[in-house]
């Protein structure tokens, strides 16, 4: 990749590493191209990611396949109304020989965790990701289990089903970085999957998908992600962006401070992929949608008018003077 500048920062390695795993992706993902793109960001800003859809455009496999394209541990957990916990956390076992009790990892113990419907579990399964999103470790029975980096969740909700759902409290969609809408294919993107299936000889769709980049690696271009530089005025508009979203009178919450960091986090990451080691106001405007949009929630007249979060953040970055 060539520049006008001078890098300050070596981002070939970490260039190098996203094409690799576009390539991977893109071998059975047609179109999404903004899904596959937020996937990497998050990857790189060691954020989890929420991601919403309509049944059946590509979101669980999605994160498959990004899981599949890292060589470190992966882990699937089907979310239910019956799901206990313990059966994400472990649970300790009484170990006969020993006369001992003995933790046993549950399946939060891996690098990379997909959540399937993670609206179907009630809400005390649900909060008990709270510490483990947030600080990667975990507390049961006053002993402390640190996670393996890197580690980052990727989950998954429908946001039309409302029956046997429950609904994911602001504290817990504060934990992650950003929320990704998954909208339907074009009417060329679905003649594409229509002949992909129709040519492809294998069922599984991750059969040819190869492991291009290491834990190591993703570990490496994330600390290229936090030398990114990042301009005072930036910062500046960074937070008037968050703060207005609490004085901005269609909204009934506004965004946390957590918000500008991750938004900051976005904003390089977005900029280290484009091969430049500063961000720019079209990095922080492009992240602010699936940075902020379950951050914030519309008033009562807001959503009688039907608007929606996305038109809400677009008034406000209107509103808002762009550093020159």
């Amino acid at each position: 990749m060539t520049n006008e500048f001078n890098s300050r920062i070596d981002l070939s390695p970490l260039h190098q590493g996203v094409q690799r795993l576009r390539s991977e992706l893109q071998k059975v993902v047609v179109g999404q191209h903004a899904l596959i793109d937020n996937l990497i960001v998050s990857v790189l800003s060691n954020g989890h990611a929420l991601i919403e859809g309509v049944p059946g455009v590509a979101k669980t496999l999605s994160a498959k396949l990004l899981a599949h394209s890292i060589s470190s541990g992966f882990s699937r957990i089907q979310f239910t109304p019956d799901l206990m916990p313990s059966d994400i956390l472990g649970t300790s076992v009484f170990n006969q020989k020993t006369t001992e009790f003995e933790f046993k990892q549950g399946p939060i113990f891996s690098n990379l965790i997909l959540i399937d419907e993670i609206n179907r579990a009630p809400a005390k399964t649900q909060a008990a990701l709270f510490e483990v999103m947030e600080e990667r470790q975990i507390t049961l029975d006053g002993r402390q289990y640190n996670m393996q980096l890197p580690f980052l969740v990727f989950a998954t909700q429908n946001p039309i089903e409302q029956e046997g759902t429950y609904r994911l409290p602001e504290a817990q969609l504060d934990r992650f970085m950003m929320k990704i809408e998954v909208a339907y294919p074009t009417d060329q993107e679905e003649l594409l999957i229509l002949k992909s299936h129709h040519t492809r000889t294998n069922n599984n769709p991750l059969a040819g998908i190869e492991r291009v980049i290491s834990g190591q690696e993703v570990l490496e271009y994330q600390h290229l992600v936090r030398q990114v530089h990042a301009e005072e005025s930036l910062l500046q508009y960074i937070t008037a962006i968050v703060t207005q979203t609490r004085n901005f009178s269609g909204l009934y919450l506004g965004a946390s401070p957590r918000a500008s960091f991750w938004l900051l986090q976005a904003a390089k990451a977005k900029a280290a992929i484009a091969g430049r080691d500063f961000i720019t106001p079209d990095d922080v405007q492009h992240m602010a949608f699936p940075v902020l949009r379950h951050r914030i929630m519309l008033t009562p007249d807001k959503e009688m008018e039907g608007s929606n979060t996305n038109e809400v953040i677009k008034q406000i970055l209107e509103k808002i003077e762009v550093p020159r």
